[in-house]
């Protein structure tokens, strides 16, 4: 693995905390969740007792008031570990960054404390069944009755969704006003009218509950409001920075820790009387992946230190999103061929990282929007500076 420079000791270390933690609070029981398809919610509980949730929420809002590569540190070892049921990374870097970053000061200190020590469990009420990465299109509909709203609507795909306390929502309080009419809610799991669907039956990620959300009459109190009425739209733009940039991460150490796995196994897979490693076939499979490998961990970190310094466009959050992401797929099919059967094995981590790559060509947008972000962005015309 090449020599990387964005991590101080202090992050090395918490690198070795957050290892520990998947060791004995995970490894062990994640092929039991995967059957059951959901995490137990005391292990919630446990990654916040461990610092694991929120890292970068100022100490007064119960946090560490780290920076935001601790949260970096905890995407790379979840997705080195190959364990994908722990939702984290949707609490910790979609919904709790929507509530830190927009939030009035009542509702941080209502519920960013409560998600930092997983008491609370957080989801992102966006994606619906005709509505997923064209999210001007949603149905779900917040009307103003007086001091409240009154939503109506249905949510999809929704990760933690079967655990989630409170739902960051998207909704239409303007129908005809395109993005203009979209708003964010804070909306809690215990207000009447909410209702949980089904776990859904899922290719890969068999441990991270994903479901359905229903809404029939969801009266909440207009201080549910998340940002300006109308703003949400902006919001969502803004913070799908960072949730791309943390697909990006995700596939970037999946594809290096899948590689090791397969020189690992190719230099003691016996055949014709050498190693499979000593095909020339191999070598050069394995050449082109590590190299692409490399271009991928360049670039990701690249991003990740314009994201620490307030700079990542949207551009390069899709461009990092959709090359390294389809870079995933491609590596993980390539390196389960060298496993032969044994790769289509579930017990073989190559089988489920297979398994686990084909969304992450879909969430946070899909390929084809990626290109269109990219696409479009090579037409605009460059901003002129004011003159002195």
């Amino acid at each position: 693995m090449m020599q990387r420079t964005l991590f101080s000791a202090e992050h090395d270390q918490f690198r070795d905390t957050v290892r520990r933690f998947i060791d004995a609070e995970i490894a062990p029981y994640h092929a039991d969740w995967e059957k059951v398809g959901v995490v137990p919610r005391e292990l919630w509980r446990k990654a916040g007792a461990a610092g694991l949730l929120g890292c970068s929420i100022p100490e007064e809002y119960g946090g560490a008031g780290a920076d935001a590569l601790f949260n970096v540190v905890l995407v790379e070892e979840m997705a080195r570990s190959g364990f994908t049921g722990p939702g984290f990374p949707v609490h910790n870097e979609m919904v709790v960054p929507y509530i830190h970053a927009f939030g009035t000061e009542e509702q941080k200190r209502a519920w960013l404390p409560k998600m930092v020590s997983g008491e609370v469990i957080g989801s992102l009420g966006m994606t619906e069944p005709h509505a997923g990465s064209d999210l001007r299109n949603i149905h779900t509909r917040a009307v103003r009755r007086g001091d409240a709203y009154v939503i109506n609507g249905q949510k999809v795909f929704i990760s933690n969704g079967q655990l989630c306390d409170v739902i960051v929502l998207a909704a239409k309080t303007e129908t005809d006003s395109g993005p203009a009419g979209i708003s964010l809610f804070i909306v809690e799991a215990t207000r009447a009218g909410f209702k949980r669907g089904r776990n859904l039956d899922k290719l890969g990620m068999k441990a991270q509950d994903t479901s359905e959300l229903f809404f029939e009459d969801v009266r909440i109190p207009a201080s549910n409001l998340l940002g300006p009425e109308g703003g949400g739209f902006k919001l969502m733009m803004k913070n799908l920075v960072q949730e791309r940039l943390t697909q990006a991460i995700r596939s970037a150490t999946v594809v290096e820790t899948v590689l090791e796995q397969t020189i690992a196994y190719t230099a003691e897979r016996k055949m014709f009387g050498q190693t499979l490693a000593d095909f020339q076939n191999t070598q050069f499979k394995l050449a082109e992946i590590k190299t692409e490998a490399t271009i991928a961990r360049v670039f990701v970190d690249h991003c990740i230190a314009l994201f620490m310094q307030g700079q990542l466009s949207g551009t390069d959050a899709a461009m990092a999103k959709m090359w390294v992401s389809t870079l995933h797929g491609r590596a993980v099919d390539e390196c389960l061929q060298l496993f032969g059967g044994w790769g289509y094995m579930w017990e073989y981590p190559i089988a489920r990282a297979y398994a686990d790559a084909r969304v992450t060509r879909i969430a946070g947008g899909s390929i084809e929007v990626m290109k269109q972000i990219i696409g479009r962005s090579l037409f605009e015309k460059p901003k002129r500076k004011p003159v002195p």
